[in-house]
């Protein structure tokens, strides 16, 4: 009989919180680079502009937004995916195309529950404030514009963080040379980070293209098919800092998940 420990429910959540609180500065770069009129400056740069005018505390700006999407979003696609697979691969791991496919319901859903909270992350400085004006001002289906969008990515994004990091961690620990350590979960994460990268990428460089067109594109698959005719790598224009940020933000949510399950989770005797 051997015993181990299982994540409970919500520790995907606190995990994506912890790293969201060591990444959001990365995450507020990017927003102030991609809303720039030209490109003036690149990521030190305008980390250093929003340094010198505004003190170190505003690259926390927009904080509260971001930690209730991580409650929302991330909570839900976490909770969904573990605690199906806990229950499913009791007898032994689960097959990939299972673990993709449970990652992209998780995602998916994860992606509709935190979508007022991505709307309010854009919009707003304070996340509950920012709640409730739109709910009072717009009314509730405003809060869930650009859910489809949304859910996809977080489908997409899930199997990629998720899935590929169960997957890479048992390939690895396969090879019988490295044992369950903190060393494992970090090769892990930084290859389900990249995989969330590649996968995710092609929808942010559509959404991005559709968001600063004016009038171009008659819809997505539109737009889609424009992308198309300028080739393969068109899809994939920005893949290096879309990684700078998702890729540190996936290694240490898997790295503090790994922790709490280790120290805090359910003991399970086999």
């Amino acid at each position: 009989m051997t015993e181990k420990r299982v994540s409970r429910w919500y520790f995907g959540g606190l995990a994506s919180c912890g790293a969201a609180c060591c990444t959001h500065p990365l995450d507020l770069v990017k927003v102030h680079l991609q809303t720039q009129q030209e490109v003036k400056m690149k990521m030190t740069g305008m980390a250093m502009h929003v340094v010198k005018n505004d003190g170190v505390l505003a690259l926390y700006n927009g904080l509260s937004a971001s930690l209730l999407r991580q409650m929302s979003y991330s909570l839900t696609r976490f909770a969904i995916y573990e605690t199906v697979r806990d229950m499913v691969g009791s007898q032994g791991p689960m097959p990939f195309y299972q673990k993709v496919l449970l990652g992209a319901f998780g995602g998916f859903t994860g992606g509709f529950i935190g979508t007022p909270a991505d709307m309010v992350n854009v919009r707003y400085a304070n996340a509950v404030d920012g709640l409730f004006r739109v709910w009072r001002e717009e009314g509730t289906r405003k809060l869930f514009s650009g859910a489809t969008m949304a859910s996809s990515r977080g489908a997409l994004v899930t199997v990629g963080q998720l899935a590929c990091y169960d997957q890479a961690k048992q390939l690895v620990l396969s090879t019988g040379v490295m044992r369950d350590n903190i060393f494992t979960h970090f090769i892990s994460s930084f290859i389900a980070g990249g995989c969330a990268t590649f996968l995710c990428q092609p929808l942010d460089v559509l959404k991005t293209r559709l968001m600063n067109s004016k009038g171009e594109y008659r819809g997505v698959l539109h737009c889609l098919t424009e992308t198309a005719k300028l080739g393969p790598l068109a899809f994939y224009k920005g893949l290096v800092p879309a990684g700078i940020r998702l890729v540190p933000h996936t290694i240490l949510t898997f790295l503090f998940l790994e922790q709490l399950r280790k120290y805090f989770g359910i003991k399970v005797v086999s």
